[in-house]
């Protein structure tokens, strides 16, 4: 049987990355389980199989994004899942962009948020 190779996303991620994957994963099953809904009845509905349910309910980071989507539909809940990541809430992004808008004018305030830049996590590459 065929095997894929694991992600190295996967393998490098952090337990500060994981952690939220394992409280989705938590919230997920009690929404479930407060409805009623059984193993079988809710990996039906988001079209997985029942191993892969579980894998999801317990935070496993390597069940695809779109079966997280598709229990979160199924919970109404899609419109907050899309709001992951909003580029107006993205601050840091936000203190680049007038930092590139200072530039051209000659001048910078990176310089004066070093300790905020020193707090963001480090891109790997």
């Amino acid at each position: 049987m065929f095997m894929p190779k694991a992600s190295r996303a996967i393998e490098i991620l952090p337990g500060t990355a994981t952690a939220p994957l394992e409280t989705l994963g938590d919230h997920l099953r009690i929404a479930r389980e407060r409805r009623g809904e059984s193993l079988r009845a809710m990996a039906s509905r988001i079209g997985t199989s029942v191993p892969t349910l579980r894998r999801m309910e317990a935070g496993d980071a390597k069940v695809a994004i779109g079966i997280y989507a598709a229990a979160l539909w199924v919970f109404g809940k899609s419109a907050e899942f899309a709001a992951i990541m909003k580029p107006g809430d993205d601050d840091y992004a936000t203190m680049l962009d007038v930092d590139r808008a200072d530039r051209r004018r000659g001048r910078s305030v990176i310089a004066a948020m070093e300790p905020v830049e020193n707090q963001m996590p480090k891109r790997n590459g």
